[in-house]
C-alpha cells in the first residue's frame, strides 16, 4: 500500500488520523469547503505554522471544522508520494491547495485550475511558480519571504560571532530552486571578503551526521545551514550535532535557536503562513489567484540564544546583542 500521512492538529498539537473517517464527519465536510495542506517534509515538525495559517483563515471569516475544512498531507522528503498525494488532491478536487515551496511546484506542473497558495523562500518569478509578483497569473500566488537573499548577511553575523573562523561550513539540504539561490547568496559573499567555506550537501539525518564529523576534520570553525523544509524538519538534531562538535552555527530561522541551536537570521515564516491563510480564506471569498500579487514578507528577525553561546565559549560583543531582535538566556 503506497505510504500516506494524513496528519489532523488538534488544540496546537499533532496527531495522526486514519484514511476512514467517521460518516458524520465526512458528510459535514462535504458541505463546506476543503483545503489541502500539502507539505514536502514533516508537519509534526510545523504545528506553529499549522497555527499561524488557521489564524489568517479567521481573520477573514474561516474556522476550520466550522465553515472550512483542512486536510494535512505530508511527504517527508519523497518526492513520489508529493507527487501522487498533490495528484490526489486536484482530483478531489480540493478548493485550494496550499504549499510550500517544493509542493508548490509539483501542484503548479499538475493543475491549472485549482488554486495554489504558496509559502517560499525562493523567488517565485524565478522559479516559474508566477508570471510576475504584482500580476502572477494562472492559479497560483502566495506569500515570499526571499530567504535565499539574506544568506550574506548570515554569513557576515556569523563572522562577527566568530572572527578566528578561517573556515566556515555550509550544510546544504535537500536541493530546490531555494537551496541553489542560497547557496549562490552566500557563496558570492563569501568570495567578496575571501572566506572560505566547505560545502556538504545531505539528504538524510545520517548525511547530516557524517557532515559534522567532516566539517571537524576539514577545520570548519562554524557552520551555517541552507535547505528550506528539509533542515528545518531536522533541526533539533542539527543543534545537538552543532553543541556535540563545538560548533557555532546560524540558522535561517528562530525556531532552531529556540530548540537550543546558537543564532538565526531571517524572514518570520510563522509570519507568512498567516498571510498564506488570508489570501487562502480571500480565494475561498472568490477571489482569483491571479488578481493576488505576491505578497513579500517585511518581518526579519535576529535571534541569539546566550546560553548556546556561553557554552560553546563564545563572547558576543556588544554591538551584536545590540542589532538581535531576541536574546535567549
Amino acid at each position: 500500500m503506497r505510504r500516506r500521512e494524513f496528519i489532523t492538529l488538534l488544540g496546537g498539537a499533532a496527531a495522526a488520523s486514519s484514511v476512514s473517517w467517521p460518516l458524520a464527519a465526512r458528510a459535514q465536510q462535504a458541505t463546506m469547503p476543503v483545503i489541502g495542506f500539502l507539505r514536502s517534509s514533516s508537519i509534526n515538525d510545523a504545528p506553529h505554522l499549522v497555527t499561524a495559517f488557521r489564524q489568517g483563515l479567521k481573520e477573514v471569516g474561516f474556522v476550520e471544522g466550522q465553515n472550512v475544512a483542512v486536510e494535512y498531507h505530508a511527504a517527508e522528503n519523497d518526492r513520489d508520494l508529493l507527487r501522487s498525494l498533490a495528484a490526489e488532491l486536484i482530483r478531489r478536487p480540493v478548493a485550494i491547495i496550499v504549499a510550500n515551496q517544493v509542493s508548490a511546484l509539483v501542484a503548479k506542473a499538475s493543475t491549472t485550475t485549482v488554486p495554489v497558495v504558496f509559502a517560499t523562500g525562493s523567488d517565485p518569478v524565478r522559479d516559474g511558480l508566477v508570471a510576475a509578483l504584482n500580476r502572477p497569473g494562472g492559479n497560483v500566488t502566495g506569500v515570499v519571504f526571499f530567504g535565499a537573499v539574506v544568506g550574506a548577511k548570515r554569513l557576515e553575523l556569523l563572522r562577527q560571532l566568530v572572527p578566528t573562523a578561517t573556515q566556515i561550513a555550509v550544510l546544504v539540504g535537500l536541493e530546490s530552486p531555494e537551496t541553489v539561490a542560497e547557496r549562490r547568496n552566500i557563496g558570492e559573499a563569501a568570495q567578496s571578503v575571501g572566506q572560505p567555506l566547505v560545502f556538504f550537501d545531505v539528504a538524510s539525518e545520517r548525511d547530516i551526521e557524517t557532515a559534522f564529523a567532516s566539517f571537524v576534520q576539514a577545520g570548519a570553525r562554524a557552520v551555517i545551514t541552507i535547505g528550506g523544509a528539509f533542515i528545518f524538519s531536522h533541526r533539533e538534531r542539527i543543534a545537538t550535532l552543532a553543541a556535540r562538535h563545538g560548533l557555532p552555527t546560524c540558522f535561517a530561522n528562530r525556531e532552531t535557536v529556540e530548540a537550543g541551536g546558537l543564532m538565526s537570521y531571517g524572514a518570520s515564516i510563522t509570519d507568512a503562513y498567516r498571510q498564506v491563510g488570508i489570501y487562502a480564506g480571500r480565494i475561498l471569498k472568490g477571489e482569483k489567484p491571479a488578481d493576488l500579487p505576491v505578497m513579500q514578507s517585511t518581518k526579519f528577525e535576529f535571534v541569539l540564544n546566550l546560553k548556546t553561546a556561553k557554552a560553546l565559549g563564545l563572547d558576543v560583543p556588544d554591538k551584536l546583542l545590540a542589532l538581535a531582535d531576541e536574546v535567549i538566556e
